[in-house]
């Protein structure tokens, strides 16, 4: 501010001796004085008029970084949204490949979030969407999860096979071997009331049967991992191992007609 009052002063000073009528002499000597105050105020002058014309361009560099963040984070944004198409398209195409779409009315669903200690999930359709309770729930390669539980108007419960609640007619796959599958709580299922002279082994694989008309026939359940026959109980039953990883699960189908 000083520098900027000295410059005036100075200007001032030098239109006063042009319009008055100082004598060429005395005009000649202040010039000659102040030569080299008018050089360090005129550099300063500069200097200062430098740091405004930075600061100017400091700030458009800065808008300019901020839009192009901008752009970025939307540029990111549209990646993310192509990829979850990418991951539908194959996902749809692979059921395509399985012939799922001639076997069944299929609704293709996202989930929404998962209860890991209630063994359900939730996804994002539901009356909208002509949903409605009991549905039979898979994935692409025709794993059965489970069924539809609750229905809301935009989202939908789905109990797993592995819930408590859980309980439906199933059979060997290839074998005429029959039993009722149930949930245990914690992603853990059993094969139960299983007549003790079958022959069931560890590796069997367990599908849906038409017996109860809960499920279609021929939906994987899981695969047999312990088989427990007592010689004091009339029935046999093995644990099974579900055939579906929900950590990596995120997109499924309900079968909305079979």
């Amino acid at each position: 501010m000083k520098i900027i009052i000295l410059l005036f002063l100075v200007a001032a000073v030098f239109v006063v001796l042009n319009l008055s009528g100082f004598s060429k002499n005395i005009k000649d000597f202040f010039y000659v004085l102040s030569a080299p105050l008018q050089k360090a105020l005129w550099g300063a002058g500069q200097n200062v008029s430098g740091f405004f014309s930075q600061m100017a361009e400091t700030k458009k560099l800065q808008k300019e970084l901020s839009e192009a963040n901008l752009k970025n984070q939307e540029l990111l944004g549209q990646i993310v949204v192509l990829e979850e198409f990418k991951k539908e398209n194959e996902l749809l195409r692979r059921a395509m490949d399985l012939g799922l779409e001639k076997e069944f009315d299929l609704a293709f669903c996202q989930i929404m979030s998962k209860d890991v200690s209630g063994d359900s999930i939730l996804i994002n359709k539901g009356k909208t969407e002509s949903l409605s309770e009991g549905m039979p729930v898979i994935t692409e390669q025709k794993i059965l999860l489970g069924r539809i539980g609750k229905v809301y108007q935009n989202f939908s419960e789905v109990i797993l096979v592995s819930n408590k609640n859980s309980s439906f007619d199933a059979q060997v796959r290839e074998k005429e071997i029959y039993g009722v599958v149930k949930g245990k709580g914690g992603f853990e299922i059993s094969f139960d009331l299983v007549p003790k002279d079958k022959e069931i082994s560890q590796g069997d694989l367990i599908i849906t049967s038409v017996l109860g008309g809960v499920f279609p026939k021929g939906l994987l359940v899981g695969e047999v991992q312990q088989v427990n026959k007592s010689d004091v109980e009339q029935f046999q039953s093995a644990e099974i191992r579900p055939g579906f990883d929900l950590k990596n699960l995120d997109y499924l189908f309900v079968i909305t007609n079979f």
